[in-house]
Formats: structure tokens, sequence, C-alpha cells
């Protein structure tokens, strides 16, 4: 399966509407796109989403009916993973740098004591 990032924009938007739904028919994801496209093109999209293994569809009525083929937090993992590679050499050090460097990126206090959590449990886990 491509990861995220192989999806153009119009692609993550419908993913984005698949995982908020859950499963969703092609009308109703076209509702909740941002400066809708065709009907025909959502179809489309939904088409080619299928044949690259990120949506699959069953049939409901006279409706096809779709639904993501992987939990959001496997496909946000990939999609990280190709991030990071992609834009940071792999490096996650260098990934919440850059983050953090952005002013509208900037965590509050309780994000930062989540963040100081996870790092301390992770510490843990690496000296099992």
């Amino acid at each position: 399966m491509d990861d995220q990032n192989s999806l153009s924009r119009r692609e993550r938007q419908i993913m984005t509407v698949c995982f908020s739904l859950g499963e969703a028919s092609a009308t109703q994801i076209w509702q909740r796109l941002p400066d809708k496209p065709s009907r025909t093109a959502v179809r489309t999209l939904l088409r080619i989403l299928e044949e690259k293994g990120h949506v699959e569809h069953s049939k409901r009525g006279r409706e096809f009916i779709y639904r993501p083929t992987r939990a959001r937090l496997k496909a946000g993992q990939s999609a990280l993973r190709s991030v990071l590679h992609t834009f940071f050499g792999g490096s996650l050090e260098e990934a919440v740098a850059a983050h953090l460097a952005d002013p509208s990126g900037a965590p509050n206090d309780d994000e930062l004591k989540r963040l100081a959590g996870l790092i301390r449990a992770a510490r843990r886990k690496e000296g099992q």
C-alpha cells in the first residue's frame, strides 16, 4: 500500500473524511469536502484510493459505502515515517526541532508535560 505521503491533496481530504466518519457513501464524503469538486470526481478518487489499497467498499442498497482499510493510527504512523525520511533524514529530533521552531506550532504547557511523559516512558522502554 502506498504511504499517505503519496496521496494528492484531494485524496488526503477524502481519507480524512473517511477516517472521521468510519464509513461513508460518496455523497456523504462529497458533502464534507472543502471547495467541493464534482460528485463524479469524488467517485473517481474513491476508485483510485481503492486501487491504491486505502479504502474498500461494500454495497448498501443502491450506494457503495467506503471505509478505510487501515486504522487511522496505523496510516498516520506510516505517513509520519515517510515525512521523517523525506524531509528530516529519518531524524525525529530534527522534525520536532523544526516544529518547535515554528511559532504557530508552539506547544502549550499541558502538551509539553505530556511530551515529557512520553519521553520518560520511551527511556524506560529502552532500558528494558
